[in-house]
């Protein structure tokens, strides 16, 4: 009998632990952020997919093609293509396909790349549940940042009609 109230006394001293680490954890504040309308800060060293450095002066890729990149990626996710222009001393990258789906960030592409042509992007928000969407093209993708960002071209006046 003794044993009985022994084991209850022992079962509610527990529940009383428990209850107060409950109730102290209820009334701290709340570290959980509302995702959709709040987002965590990003730290500077935050490495999302590789991307092409774009040349100051002539907003094109410095990417020279020398697929270096390609052949130093544990994972076999980069694909490069180039082609010598006509007036260039040097290859230019003509496509530069990565596949993210199997991509590791491990940054032997970035290290490698002598003309320093490749940075890991700060963009983190990537979900899709189509894998299509994670096989980029990113020498495209510089290509339309550039005809988005290049100034628009001034409108020409309208000609009057002959009638």
């Amino acid at each position: 009998m003794i044993r009985s109230i022994r084991e209850i006394f022992s079962g509610l001293r527990s529940l009383v632990t428990g209850m107060g680490i409950t109730l102290g954890q209820f009334f701290k504040p709340s570290i959980t952020l509302r995702y959709p309308h709040e987002a965590l800060k990003m730290t500077p060293r935050f490495r999302g997919h590789i991307e092409l450095v774009r040349d100051p002066a002539t907003g094109r890729a410095i990417c020279i093609a020398c697929k270096v990149c390609e052949k130093v990626c544990p994972s076999e996710c980069i694909t490069v293509d180039g082609a010598k222009l006509e007036g260039e001393k040097r290859k230019s990258v003509t496509q530069f396909d990565l596949d993210f789906t199997k991509c590791s960030l491990c940054a032997a592409c970035v290290e490698a790349c002598k003309s320093n042509a490749l940075r890991f992007s700060k963009a983190y928000n990537l979900a899709s549940t189509n894998k299509d969407d994670f096989i980029m093209d990113l020498f495209k993708k510089l290509e339309d940042e550039s005809r988005l960002t290049a100034p628009e071209a001034a409108p020409k006046p309208e000609e009057p009609a002959d009638k």
